[in-house]
Parts: C-alpha cells; sequence; structure tokens
C-alpha cells in the first residue's frame, strides 16, 4: 500500500480486528471505519482516528479504502445508493420485483464492500461488488474504477446508447436509446458546470412524477464529469415542430387548450414542490404518441442563471425580474408560459416577431405586450396579459390558471 494513495481525509474500512501493542497504536475491530489523519515516515504505517474521534497509528495492511469517496461525494446524489441498509429492508424497497428495478447499498456481510440488488423475474437478486487493488468488479473478468462506472454498465445498461441522434440542443445531442427493451432518450450534456448543477438536484428531479412531466429515468455519470440525462422517449417530438409542421389547418382550438392545460397542470405539480423550471417555452414541451404534451428539461438552466453571464438565458421566454435580477421563483416561470401560451396559439410563431432582440426588454418593461395571435379566443389572451404582469405578485398562480383554463373549456364543450 502506497502513501501516495492514502492522502489525509482518506476514510478507510478496517480489514481485520488489530488489539495494537503500544499506547500509541489505535485498536479496532473488523468493519470499523476509520480516517487517515497523516503519513508516518513508515510506509507501512499511518496516523489515523475512528469514529469517536480517538486518534492512533495503525497498520496500512489491516484496513482498505473506503470505495465511494473517490467519486467526489457523487455517490450520495445517486438515486440508486441506500448507504447501509440491511439485505431485508433492500427487498423490501425492490418491492414489488420489476424486472430492471436495482440499488447499491453497503454490504452487511463484507463491512468496507458494496452490494448491487437487481429485481428480475419476481425475486432480488444481492451480488457482491468485490474490491481488488483498488478496482470494482461483481464478475472478476470487467472492472471499474468507481461504484458509479460499475452500476452504470451492470445497472442501467444501455444497448444502442450510441445510437440515432434524434435532436440536439443548447446543452447537448439527443439521441434515441434502448432501455429492456422499451424505448428511451439519452441526452448528453456538453457543459460540465450544467453538468454538476444538474446533478446536485438530479435525486430531486427522479422523484418527480407526473402525466405531464416528461419521466426522468436516470443519470449517467461520465468519466470527464460530463452527463447523461436519460428519460421516456417522446414520440412526436417537441411541441414547437408539432404546431408548426401540423398548423391552423390539422389543429382546432380544442387540442390547443388541450396542450395548454396539459402543461398548465405540469407547472401547478412543479409549484406545489417548490420546484421552478426556469426554462419554460414551447421547444422544452415534448409530445407523446398519443397526443399528451409533457415538459421535458426542467433543472437544465440552473448553472447559467446562478452565473452573472445573462447572454445563456432566453430573452424572449425569461421574466424581466429574473434578466435584471436573477430573481427565478414560480412566478417567473407563470411569465414563461404566457409566452408559451402565445407560442401554442400562433401555432409556433417565434415571440415578439418584428422586434429585434436587444429593444424586447426595454419595451417590455415600459409596458409593451404582444397582440393576441390570430384567432386566439380572448379569454386565454387575458390570461397571458395576466401572466406578463411587471409585479411577480401580481401574477396569477399556476393553480388559478388551470381553473381558469379548465373553465374556457368547459364553457367551448357546453356551446
Amino acid at each position: 500500500v502506497s502513501q501516495a494513495s492514502w492522502p489525509p481525509g482518506t476514510e478507510c474500512v478496517a480489514k481485520y480486528n488489530f488489539q495494537g501493542s503500544t499506547e500509541q497504536d489505535l485498536p479496532f475491530c473488523k468493519g470499523d471505519l476509520l480516517t487517515i489523519i497523516s503519513v508516518t515516515k513508515d510506509p507501512n504505517w499511518y496516523k489515523a482516528k475512528n469514529s469517536v474521534g480517538r486518534e492512533g497509528m495503525i497498520p496500512a495492511n489491516y484496513a482498505q479504502k473506503r470505495e465511494g469517496v473517490k467519486s467526489g461525494g457523487k455517490l450520495s446524489l445517486m438515486p440508486w445508493f441506500h448507504g447501509k441498509i440491511t439485505r431485508e429492508q433492500a427487498e423490501r424497497l425492490l418491492y414489488p420485483p420489476e424486472t430492471g428495478l436495482f440499488l447499491a447499498r453497503e454490504s452487511t456481510n463484507y463491512p468496507g464492500d458494496y452490494t448491487l440488488c437487481v429485481s428480475c423475474d419476481g425475486k432480488v437478486e444481492h451480488y457482491r461488488i468485490i474490491y481488488h487493488s483498488g478496482k470494482l468488479s461483481i464478475d472478476e473478468e470487467e472492472y471499474f474504477d468507481n461504484l458509479i462506472e460499475l452500476v452504470r454498465v451492470f445497472g442501467v445498461k444501455l444497448s444502442g446508447h450510441e445510437a440515432d441522434t434524434i435532436g440536439n440542443g443548447e446543452f447537448g445531442d439527443v439521441m434515441v436509446g434502448d432501455y429492456r427493451g422499451t424505448k428511451v432518450a439519452v441526452k448528453c450534456i456538453k457543459h460540465d458546470a450544467t453538468a454538476q448543477a444538474f446533478l446536485a438536484e438530479a435525486s430531486v428531479m427522479t422523484q418527480l412524477r407526473h402525466t405531464n412531466l416528461v419521466q426522468l429515468l436516470g443519470v449517467i455519470v461520465e468519466e470527464q464529469g460530463s452527463l447523461c440525462i436519460v428519460t421516456e422517449y417522446m414520440t412526436k417530438g417537441s411541441l414547437v415542430d408539432y404546431l408548426r409542421s401540423r398548423g391552423r389547418t390539422v389543429l382546432g382550438g380544442e387540442c390547443l387548450l388541450k396542450f395548454s392545460l396539459d402543461v398548465c397542470e405540469a407547472m401547478e405539480y412543479l409549484e406545489a414542490n417548490n420546484f421552478v423550471h426556469r426554462d419554460l417555452a414551447a421547444r422544452n414541451v415534448l409530445v407523446s404518441d398519443d397526443n399528451i404534451a409533457k415538459v421535458s428539461d426542467f433543472g437544465l438552466t440552473k448553472e447559467a442563471s446562478s452565473t452573472q453571464d445573462t447572454a445563456k438565458l432566453p430573452v424572449k421566454w425569461t421574466s424581466p425580474e429574473a434578466l435584471r435580477e436573477k430573481r427565478f421563483s414560480t412566478k417567473s416561470d407563470v411569465w414563461s408560459y404566457g409566452v408559451l401560451l402565445w407560442e401554442i396559439y400562433s401555432f409556433g410563431r417565434v415571440p415578439y416577431p418584428r422586434i429585434p432582440l436587444k429593444e424586447v426588454v426595454p419595451r417590455v418593461e415600459k409596458g409593451y405586450r404582444m397582440e393576441a395571435p390570430d384567432g386566439c379566443p380572448v379569454a386565454v389572451y387575458d390570461l397571458m396579459k395576466q401572466c406578463w404582469t411587471l409585479d411577480p405578485a401580481g401574477r396569477p398562480s399556476f393553480r388559478l390558471l388551470r381553473e381558469k383554463l379548465q373553465h374556457i373549456r368547459a364553457k367551448e364543450l357546453h356551446l
């Protein structure tokens, strides 16, 4: 064991019992968690402390580095990692056993090692993850540098991960993949800062579930720090392309109102969960095979909006206070929703037509508002204008918007 591989602060797990032979030694039992304090002149010994803070000397070959620490603290953010739970607790979490569900936990039988628990054919299998010469393996044929890499291959293996590219955007290409026989979309994020900001909220986002939200299925962490985001596959692509390609000859008023409600219901759900989208626009709404609109890409603009670089923000969709003071909130999402409504009823036109981009914000702050799109019901245009109230406090909530849209829909159906 070389000292260079165990810098101060490294966590390690005792492989054997150690009684100690002098007062300077730190006794420990197999499985105890130890933290390295400093190296010594003798490469076979370290100064360390135990979980209650007692310090002393330990023999290097009696402990092994605790895997997961070297993943830069990302491990605890992985929604599939459950830490120190028992075999029985893991099986309860995976019940009812659905083929393909999995989690990773710390091993109870082999302290310092990990166990991969996978549901398959109605039962849960437990695979010990073997730690050998600084690498991890399950089958002792393929070895990995850390747990995240191992799980990426054995837990969420995507055959066709590098298959057809189905689109691209500000954050990276979108590809269609195959996850256990089901089509999925795989978006690779190019920017490291964006990737890190997204990862910080990924564990929360996997728990956000709503009919009108594109479901985040998982996250793949690449070695170089970039991310691939795996989501459900939406057959008919983005709402803005859907509207443009079909137009008013194909899409009637009832269909436009349904899309408006779909998006509003998703945003009401995010509002209730205190989650701010930050980039709501028709390009970030996708359409399913059965014509359901689902909000996508929530959480991807956090890094851009938290820096001083406003150039990254979509000016025509972003509220004045978010552009000026970085004040993002549900109310700034409401402003964006008003713009999205305008996109829906104009069949995918770019907002603020014929106005140069640099003039949009000054004109809006002086009171300018876009006119109603041709054929847009007066009641819907009134909602747009309410969303574009300059004072955020004066804008309606998504709940109120949803209620008003339902009222408009009921009135139209009645007529």
